[in-house]
């Protein structure tokens, strides 16, 4: 039950971050408010660092910091295949993926639920399509690259999850704050060597970070299309949305770190995969924004599913 609770909070934590992260990609890039909000995010974990009982070892820095590698592979991935779009179909692809791959990897290393288990993540993987689906006027089908990188990011995002569960019980914080390190080095690097090859080439200011041609940070229901959104952020909010960002999204990895603790990866992963409902509920909440019949349904199921979870 427990981890079932850890987890809703997790994802719903995941979201908010996500929703913060989207309004501040209004006013610049997401790959610079990606940045910020490492930096922010290891900060703030540096500072969690003396109030959690943490061991320091090889091998929470290790799993840790390739985790930190994973993950900037995925936000690339993810950046390019919601480019090519539909967001609508991609980012739910990407969310399932994620949960499909440290759910596998948990089965097969001998994670064992009962058969109202096996239904719920069924229902959970059901609800997590249902949630990121934004329906549009015009289907659009996506193209086998943008699926393939919808694929490639949700499968680095399960990695990172596998990863993180790889390290030291008795690591704390550690493996968090390696993965926020590297991720933040890799981030700024990439943004560094962007602003140069912008420079260099002369690039269309769309694709210059800082430009408003990449699209908004994480996932199908950022907030980055919505008029009132951009009346909200303002013209000069993006830095300490981004510093937010990275903050709440410290919290959410933390969270999800005492999930997987605590329980099964299994559970976590699937669980964690319903951010979407986050971001959708606070833009729901705060922008006004309306949510989609489906979305509606997919959070019920979503509950649903941890019901079902917290009974097996």
């Amino acid at each position: 039950m427990l981890t079932v609770l850890v987890g809703l909070l997790g994802a719903l934590v995941y979201g908010a971050a996500d929703f913060l992260g989207g309004l501040g990609a209004l006013r610049t890039s997401s790959l610079r408010v990606t940045g910020v909000a490492a930096v922010a995010g290891l900060v703030a974990l540096l500072a969690a660092l003396p109030l959690v009982d943490s061991e320091w070892s090889a091998s929470a820095l290790l799993f840790g910091g390739i985790s930190g590698v994973s993950g900037a592979i995925a936000i690339s991935l993810l950046y390019a295949c919601l480019a090519i779009g539909p967001m609508s179909i991609l980012s739910p692809v990407t969310a399932v993926v994620s949960a499909v791959v440290p759910m596998t990897w948990g089965l097969l290393g001998g994670e064992r639920l009962g058969l109202i288990g096996y239904l719920a993540l069924v229902v959970a993987l059901v609800a997590v399509v249902l949630v990121g689906f934004t329906p549009g006027e015009h289907a659009v089908r996506p193209s086998t690259r943008g699926l393939l990188m919808a694929v490639g990011s949700g499968a680095m995002i399960g990695v990172f999850l596998v990863l993180i569960d790889q390290t030291p019980e008795d690591s704390g914080l550690v493996p968090l704050i390696a993965n926020r390190t590297v991720n933040a080095a890799i981030m700024l690097v990439l943004l560094v060597g962007l602003a140069l090859l912008a420079r260099r080439r002369r690039m269309p200011q769309a694709l210059v970070p800082g430009g408003d041609g990449v699209p908004p940070l994480e996932g199908g229901a950022a907030p980055g299309s919505s008029a009132g959104s951009a009346r909200f952020v303002g013209g000069s909010g993006w830095l300490r949305f981004a510093i937010a960002c990275g903050v709440v999204d410290a919290a959410a990895n933390t969270l999800l770190l005492v999930g997987i603790r605590i329980g099964d990866l299994t559970v976590m992963s699937v669980l964690t995969a319903m951010y979407p409902a986050g971001t959708i509920l606070l833009a729901a909440v705060v922008l006004r924004e309306r949510i989609a019949r489906l979305q509606v349904v997919g959070l019920v199921l979503a509950l649903a599913s941890a019901g079902m979870l917290a009974l097996a």
